[in-house]
C-alpha cells in the first residue's frame, strides 16, 4: 500500500481540543452539546488516529508491524481504541498482490513450483503479516496444507531498520545513562532482534515446529502444525483448520472445553518456560487457531524464545511466589534475575512488591492484566536500582502475549491455578535433570574447583584479615546493608561467623602439616 493510498483511506486527523474549548465558553447556541458541523464525532476521530497509526507502522515496514504488535499487548500505556486496532497487525496487516510473492517461490523452489501442488488459492491470502503472507494448497498427495511465503526484501529491510533503532538507542543511552543502568535497553533490544532475525530464515522455523511438537505430544487439547517442506523464504506446513482465538464466538465451544483449552495452554508454555527453556515468544491471538474438535494449534513458530537454566529456576521462583502470596520471596528471586546497582535499595523493592502481590496471587485473567503487572515489577526494579537482566523481555512479551490469548478464551482463568496443574510434573523433570550424568559432571567439577583453588583464596583472605584489609559486605533479612564496625569495612553476617572460624583452623593445622 503506497503513501498516497493510505492517506486517501484516512483523512487528516484534525484535533477537537480548540473545537472544545468553545463550547465551554459559549453556553447554548449551534455549539453547544453537540458535534459541529463538518467535524467529526469524538470516537470516529478516536478510531481515525488509531486506523493512521497502524498504517504508519505499515508504510514504515515489518520490523514496525513487530513493534505495534507489541503495542498491541501493552495496555499499561496504549489506550484500548488504540490496541483495538494494532491488533489486525497480528494477521491482517498489508495485504500485497500474489505476483509479488512468485520470484520468491520460483528463487526458492524452482521455476516448476506449482507442480507440487494441485491447488494453491491465490486470490486472497489465509493471513498477512509483517514478514510473509500465508496462502491455502492443497499438495500432490491430497493434503490441505499452507504456503507460507517471505515479503520481497523483507530481509534487507529488516536489517536495515535494526540498524537505525540500535544507532538511536546508543544516543539515547548517552542522554539517559541513569536510566540505561538499570534499564539496558541496548541489551534488551539485543535479545528481541536475536529472536526476530530467527524470523528471517523459515528453515529455522521448521526446526522449531519439530520441537514444539515433540513438547506438545503430552497434550491432549494443544497441537502443532507439521513443517512439510522449508527454505528460508518459503515454508509449507499442514493446515490447522480453525478460528483465531479472539474470533470465537460464545456459542462456539462449551464452557467446559474452554477452560481445558485454557488451563492446557498455559501449561505447555510452562513447559516451555522451565523445563525446555525454549517457548513460543509471540502466542498473540492470531497465532493460536481454536478447532471444531477443541484443540488449540500454535502457529507461526518464527519467534522463539531461549534463556538459560538458571534464568529458567528464578523465573519459576518469581511465579511460584506469586501463587503463594509470599511478595518477599518473589522480590528476592527478582533480584537473583538481574543485577544490583551502587544505589540499589533491595529492601525498598521487597516492600514495594510485598505491598502489591496479595492484590495479584488469586486474580483472574479477568480481574487482572498480568502482562500489566509484570510491567509493574520491571518499573519498581528500576526505581530501586535493580538492573534485570535482558532475557526478562523475551520471557515478558510471551507472558503478555499468552494471557491475552487465553483471556479471550476463558477469562476466569487464573495463573496460579494453572502452575500448580503443572506443578508437580515440572518438579520431577527438574530432579531428574538435577541427577541427570551432564549435571552431576558439573558439580562435580564446581567442587574440584573449590578444592584446587579454595585453600589458596582461604589463606589470602586470613592474610587480609590479620593486616585488617579484608572487606566483608552484610545484608539483613530485608536486604539492607548491615553498617560498618570501627575498626573493619564491613561486618560478616552471624550465619557466617561458624564457617569462618572453621576454615581458619583448618588452614592453620594444613600450614602446620606442611612445616612438618
Amino acid at each position: 500500500m503506497g503513501r498516497k493510498h493510505a492517506r486517501g483511506a484516512c483523512p487528516p486527523y484534525r484535533p477537537h481540543r480548540r473545537r472544545g474549548r468553545r463550547r465551554r465558553d459559549r453556553p447554548g447556541g449551534a455549539f453547544a452539546g453537540q458535534t459541529p458541523p463538518g467535524a467529526a464525532a469524538p470516537e470516529a476521530a478516536k478510531l481515525d488516529r488509531a486506523r493512521r497509526i497502524r498504517h504508519t507502522l505499515e508504510e514504515l515496514g515489518p520490523l514496525y508491524v513487530k513493534v505495534g504488535q507489541i503495542l498491541a499487548t501493552r495496555p499499561d500505556f496504549v489506550p484500548q481504541y488504540i490496541r483495538d486496532e494494532l491488533e489486525s497487525l497480528n494477521d491482517q496487516a498489508r495485504i500485497e498482490p500474489f505476483s509479488r510473492f512468485e520470484t520468491v517461490l520460483e528463487q526458492d523452489l524452482g521455476s516448476n513450483w506449482r507442480t507440487g501442488f494441485t491447488e494453491i488459492r491465490t486470490e486472497k491470502p489465509l493471513g498477512s503479516a509483517s514478514l510473509a503472507q500465508v496462502y491455502k494448497a492443497v499438495d500432490t498427495d491430497g493434503r490441505p496444507c499452507v504456503i507460507k511465503v517471505q515479503r520481497p526484501d523483507a530481509h534487507e529491510a529488516v536489517l536495515k531498520d535494526m540498524t537505525v533503532l540500535k544507532t538511536a538507542v546508543r544516543l539515547f543511552a548517552k542522554a539517559a545513562p541513569h536510566f540505561n543502568e538499570v534499564v539496558d535497553i541496548g541489551a534488551m533490544l539485543d535479545v528481541l532482534f536475536t529472536v526476530m532475525q530467527a524470523e528471517l530464515d523459515f528453515t529455522k522455523e521448521a526446526r522449531n515446529m519439530k520441537d514444539a511438537r515433540k513438547a506438545a505430544k503430552g497434550f491432549k487439547r494443544v497441537c502443532v502444525p507439521k513443517a512439510l517442506h522449508a527454505t528460508p523464504r518459503v515454508l509449507v506446513q499442514s493446515f490447522a483448520e480453525g478460528t483465531p482465538v479472539n474470533r470465537i464466538k460464545p456459542d462456539e465451544l462449551s464452557k467446559k472445553h474452554r477452560k481445558a483449552i485454557a488451563y492446557q495452554l498455559m501449561e505447555y508454555m510452562f513447559r516451555g518456560y522451565f523445563l525446555d527453556r525454549r517457548f513460543h515468544a509471540d502466542p498473540h491471538p492470531g497465532n493460536i487457531i481454536i478447532s471444531t474438535d477443541g484443540k488449540a494449534h500454535l502457529i507461526d513458530w518464527g519467534m522463539v524464545g531461549r534463556i538459560d537454566r538458571g534464568t529458567s529456576l528464578a523465573t519459576l521462583g518469581v511465579f511460584l511466589a506469586l501463587a503463594q502470596n509470599d511478595g518477599a520471596a518473589m522480590a528476592r528471586q527478582w533480584i537473583s534475575l538481574g543485577t544490583a546497582t551502587p544505589w540499589s535499595n533491595p529492601s525498598a523493592f521487597i516492600q514495594d512488591i510485598s505491598r502489591i502481590v496479595p492484590h495479584w496471587t488469586d486474580a483472574s485473567l479477568e480481574e487482572l492484566n498480568f502482562g500489566v503487572a509484570l510491567m509493574t515489577l520491571l518499573r519498581y526494579s528500576s526505581q530501586r536500582g535493580i538492573q534485570i537482566t535482558p532475557l526478562t523481555s523475551v520471557v515478558g512479551k510471551s507472558v503478555a502475549n499468552i494471557e491475552g490469548s487465553v483471556r479471550c478464551l476463558y477469562p476466569k482463568l487464573k495463573l496460579s491455578t494453572a502452575l500448580h496443574g503443572t506443578l508437580t510434573d515440572v518438579m520431577q523433570d527438574l530432579i531428574l535433570e538435577t541427577l541427570s550424568g551432564e549435571q552431576a559432571a558439573q558439580t562435580t567439577l564446581h567442587l574440584l574447583s573449590t578444592l584446587i583453588h579454595g585453600p589458596a583464596q582461604l589463606q589470602s583472605s586470613l592474610n587480609d584479615l590479620s593486616t585488617r584489609q579484608l572487606t566483608f559486605q552484610a545484608r539483613n533479612n530485608l536486604g539492607d546493608p548491615i553498617q560498618a564496625g570501627r575498626h573493619h569495612r564491613g561486618v560478616a553476617p552471624v550465619a557466617s561467623m561458624p564457617v569462618l572460624a572453621l576454615g581458619a583452623a583448618w588452614a592453620r593445622a594444613h600450614s602446620r602439616r606442611k612445616g612438618s
